[in-house]
């Protein structure tokens, strides 16, 4: 049974008020960027969610824009349909942002896909290990790299125009600073497998993302332009549970108590409040650059890792 999002209780301070901030949050129509997408969007933000669904992601964005109207959000979301894997796709993304808008404040890079998982060997022989992980194909690496790092890079690039502009043309003045975050994951410092379902082909691409935040976040000195990134731990999305989302983008099970996989000792897994708030704590505080926000619960506190 669905229930209407209160976009009155994601409205922060005034602190947090982004009225003229432009958004663009790719993989926006459910999950972890739509939690960012709709409190940015209860803040005054003009918020892009992009996503390979044309219909559900322009139903998605008329949903959460009139519901921001009738909570006092001056706020708007426009849905975009966009391919986030490839470099034309990128380049298509951008000349549709770029039709409406004569600036970006922030590009969220969170589309994402899982790949292909395998079982945990059923015993400690080379034999067993062999035959496990050699179920993985090519494919579904090159799949999951294509998504989840290399498309980010193509888009980070592609950005960056509508992003320098913001310096000149936003008129905050410099009370917002350009940047872009990514939605990397916990399973890019990892050590045990287990936490993503022994998902190589995702524990490798949140790794290659993980690292690529820093590179570019160096590299963009230059430009005057951030990059950091959102590290999520266990959250119960469309994606983790498939067949669970309403016609709010927002799974029955979010919040649940208990995973598959991992141990959260916070005791539940990640919710729009969790993720939402470092959203906004990201795009206002200038202060922050070349890092990661890890939102896990703990769970690398139980799990070994290199974090």
């Amino acid at each position: 049974m669905s229930s209407t999002p209160d976009l009155k209780a994601l409205n922060a301070t005034s602190l947090y008020d982004l009225t003229d901030v432009v958004a663009v949050v790719t993989g926006g129509a459910s999950g972890i960027g739509l939690m960012m997408a709709s409190t940015l969007l209860a803040n005054h933000a003009r918020v892009y969610i992009v996503d390979l669904d044309a219909a559900r992601t322009d139903s998605i964005a008329a949903r959460y824009s009139k519901l921001a109207l009738e909570s006092g959000s001056r706020g708007s979301m426009v849905g975009i349909q966009g391919d986030c894997g490839s470099k034309a796709g990128a380049e298509r993304i951008v000349e549709a942002i770029a039709q409406r808008e004569e600036y970006v404040t922030c590009l969220f890079n969170n589309a994402g896909v899982m790949g292909e998982a395998v079982g945990k060997p059923k015993e400690a022989t080379a034999e067993a290990f062999k035959e496990t992980y050699f179920k993985l194909s090519d494919g579904s690496f090159q799949d999951t790299l294509a998504v989840n790092s290399i498309g980010p890079y193509f888009l980070s690039i592609a950005f960056l125009p509508l992003l320098c502009a913001s310096k000149t043309k936003a008129p905050y003045g410099d009370r917002f600073q350009p940047q872009i975050v990514n939605t990397s994951s916990m399973n890019g410092w990892t050590k045990d497998p287990a936490t993503a379902g022994f998902g190589y082909p995702y524990l490798l691409s949140k790794a290659a993302i993980a690292h690529m935040t820093s590179l570019l976040a160096h590299d963009f000195l230059p430009l005057g332009v951030r990059v950091n990134q959102i590290a999520p731990g266990w959250v119960v999305t469309g994606m983790s549970a498939p067949g669970t989302v309403d016609e709010w983008g927002v799974s029955s099970k979010q919040g649940a108590a208990r995973g598959l996989w991992v141990q959260t000792p916070v005791g539940s897994s990640g919710s729009a409040k969790d993720f939402g708030s470092t959203a906004l704590n990201l795009v206002a505080n200038r202060f922050i650059n070349g890092e990661c926000i890890l939102v896990d619960g703990g769970t690398l506190l139980v799990h070994p890792s290199k974090y």
